[in-house]
């Protein structure tokens, strides 16, 4: 179990004001700013780039920021007492010595975090490394191993708070699966989860709320709910040609999809006006599935273009 927080420390467990990281002329975070609260899991998306992880090492104090500042409990991380106690961070799962077990990896970090007796065994037994797996050196785990060997590194404080950077990497579908009851008990027990992945589809199954960032900056952010309304209904049916015209009759926007229609409106009143218009559907849902992954690449391409648009304008302002 964990221990909760202390009296007289702040509401939002994680928060990020307008941080900011230049290297010369290059911004790899551009005034990014959200907060984290108790009990919640938070998605930190973006492609591959996309300033992610380097907004995550200026949180727990392994890079510096060029401005802004990012607070754990109210106080930067390299101010918190035994910070692995507050803050179980995973930012790279390789990053582990190869020669030693994965037993002897967690028992070092339980000493230096000053964690309970027993807790070793604990953490390997929750993130499903058997004590035959955890004699193995190191060198000789598979990348979804060492992502298990992380989290559990990361727990063995017991913390209140989790930074994961891709932690679902190397995992198959059973074990992101895990993951993803892993971090949600997490979150329900008072938790607070900053997890960051390339993969939307698995982090919109877990998070409450998501941070979606693009060239450095945020490009969305609000609740799962929030972001994937009004992205309408997908619909298959006998005839689709003739479904189309009946729900354009109506009002509805409609656009060809894959295997289907997509239509701008509830799946309740597509289903109305398709019985109405007598035409048998074959499937009919709401248009979440892949929602999240359009928004991005819609905003992301949005951002691109006007920052293509700002360096014209700069260089043409340069030239006159």
């Amino acid at each position: 179990m964990r221990r909760g927080r202390t009296a007289g420390e702040g509401g939002a467990m994680i928060q990020i004001e307008h941080l900011t990281k230049r290297y010369g002329s290059f911004t790899a975070v551009d005034d990014v700013s959200f907060t984290v609260e108790p009990g919640k899991v938070v998605g930190f998306l973006g492609p591959n780039g996309a300033g992610k992880s380097t907004a995550m090492r200026m949180l727990v104090g392994l890079t510096p920021a060029t401005s802004g500042r990012a607070l754990v409990h109210g106080r930067p991380y390299r101010l918190l007492e035994q910070p692995g106690r507050h803050v179980g961070v995973m930012l790279d799962a390789s990053a582990q010595h190869p020669g030693r077990t994965g037993r002897e990896v967690i028992r070092l970090a339980a000493i230096q975090m000053g964690a309970r007796r027993g807790r070793v065994d604990e953490v390997l037994d929750l993130v499903g490394l058997t004590p035959k797996e955890s004699s193995r050196r190191v060198r000789n785990y598979s990348l979804g191993m060492r992502q298990r060997l992380g989290l559990a590194a990361a727990l063995v404080g017991e913390p209140e708070v989790l930074v994961l950077d891709e932690p679902a990497n190397g995992l198959d579908p059973q074990g992101i699966h895990w993951m993803r009851t892993l971090l949600r008990d997490f979150a329900d027990d008072g938790g607070t989860v900053l997890l960051s992945s390339h993969l939307l589809h698995e982090v919109q199954v877990i998070a409450d709320e998501l941070v979606m960032i693009g060239h450095g900056r945020v490009v969305a952010q609000g609740s799962v709910e929030e972001l994937l309304s009004g992205r309408g209904s997908r619909v298959r049916s006998a005839d689709d040609e003739r479904l189309a015209a009946a729900l354009r009759e109506q009002g509805l926007e409609v656009t060809a999809a894959a295997g289907g229609l997509q239509v701008a409106g509830e799946s309740e009143v597509v289903g109305r006006v398709a019985l109405a218009a007598g035409v048998p559907l074959v499937s009919l849902a709401a248009a979440s599935e892949g929602a999240l992954e359009e928004i991005f690449l819609e905003l992301t391409s949005a951002q691109a273009r006007s920052g293509q648009d700002q360096a014209a304008q700069d260089r043409a302002e340069v030239a006159a």
